[in-house]
């Protein structure tokens, strides 16, 4: 373990930009003091965005859930059926999709994710039609979806290679790879949660191919369900070796489980501070990662706001549909103004991002903020996602 002294040391050269092993990343996380810390992962990333460091960014996306229809069975989650549950089990249809894509790009939503269950039908074939179809209507809206578990499942059911099918998804239409599956990588944790995922090991291997087939990705962190500390920067370490031969992680995104509606008994959420930890030693920790979000979703608006000043740059999204986190008890909803108001009442100028960071809008004078009648109206009434086909599915403004 290392001493005080030396902690600041270590903090000292990370601030620095000097790179830090796993063990000195974990007496940090444990034992520096919170606001040392966070002070070390500002300095980075004051250092990395110098000359836009008084920039902080959001984007406007759908999460478009295609069906919740799931064979993994994952313990933490409360929006999957099992395909025998025929009365709780729904798939959108093609016409839907579309149309929640037209009204993404009415409300000035720039990206979509296309995420949701394994189900046991749906092969490459399935996503190479969607994609296609939403490209060639929609073909200004970022395709950023899916992730490592889809692939191992949709190559298994059509019998090819991941590679074969990441290659396919991506010539159909799809961007980029969201962090999806992700959860905890390491084996004890993964297991209590997501026994019958791929491995740890194996996400990564299947991100690292879609890096290397020109297909880049955010990685995220799953914290709460158990795992100890250590489990949470060996999770850092997977994923920053990857990235040390790819480069082809755009982001990392922690965020805290949710504890309403699943098969996980007797789990708490992380704590704020354990969540500001880790935003702050992830900043630290992982050199070779552009951009760190914080999420609000999970933990609440304010915590958020207080992420930008532990090492994030990034709030994430005003998500006009959001459906998986929200069924396991998330409640934090915002819209376009709040989020703005939020990253400027923390210091900050907000700026509108694209999925790859490029700032779209950089609102620097508050007299010209956007006026979001559409968006709150569309909201509110429309309580209910898509109307009609799904009643039972909420429409948010949420991260």
């Amino acid at each position: 373990m290392t001493e005080k002294a030396d902690l600041q040391s270590v903090l000292d050269r990370a601030a620095e930009g000097g790179r830090i092993t796993p063990e000195e990343a974990l007496d940090l996380y444990r034992d520096a003091p919170l606001h040392a810390l966070g002070a070390a992962a500002d300095a980075v990333r004051r250092r990395r965005y110098a000359g836009t460091e008084h920039i902080a960014t959001y984007i406007i996306e759908r999460n478009i859930n295609y069906t919740n229809v799931c064979v993994t069975a994952c313990k933490f989650c409360a929006f999957y059926a099992p395909p025998k549950a025929t009365d709780k089990g729904w798939t959108r249809d093609l016409d839907d999709i579309l149309r929640r894509c037209a009204e993404t790009v009415e409300l000035g939503g720039t990206q979509i994710m296309f995420q949701g269950g394994h189900h046991p039908d749906y092969g490459v074939e399935y996503y190479e039609e969607h994609f296609a179809a939403i490209k060639a209507a929609y073909p200004q809206l970022v395709i950023h979806s899916l992730g490592a578990s889809e692939v191992e499942h949709m190559a298994r059911i059509s019998k090819v290679s991941a590679e074969e099918a990441i290659s396919r998804i991506h010539a159909a239409g799809l961007d980029s790879f969201a962090g999806a599956g992700a959860e905890l990588l390491p084996a004890r944790p993964r297991k209590a949660i997501a026994p019958l995922k791929e491995s740890g090991e194996r996400w990564l291997e299947i991100m690292e191919a879609a890096h290397r087939l020109g297909v880049e990705s955010t990685s995220t962190m799953l914290m709460g369900t158990g795992e100890t500390n250590a489990e949470r920067i060996e999770h850092l370490r997977m994923i920053r070796d990857v990235q040390d031969r790819t480069g082809g992680f755009r982001a990392f995104i922690p965020y805290t489980y949710q504890p309403e509606n699943n098969h996980l008994k007797g789990r708490t959420q992380a704590t704020i501070f354990e969540y500001l930890r880790m935003i702050a030693i992830a900043r630290l920790f992982m050199d070779n990662i552009a951009h760190i979000q914080g999420s609000w979703l999970t933990t609440g608006k304010e915590v958020g706001q207080l992420s930008l000043h532990y090492g994030a740059d990034d709030l994430g999204s005003i998500m006009l549909e959001e459906n998986v986190v929200s069924s396991a008890g998330a409640k934090h909803r915002s819209n376009r103004l709040e989020i703005i108001d939020l990253i400027r009442k923390a210091g900050r100028v907000p700026a509108q991002r694209a999925t790859t960071y490029e700032h779209l809008v950089v609102h620097d004078d508050p007299a010209n903020d956007p006026v979001d009648e559409r968006v709150q109206s569309h909201i509110s009434s429309t309580a209910i996602a898509g109307g009609t086909a799904h009643p039972e599915l909420k429409l948010l403004a949420s991260n």
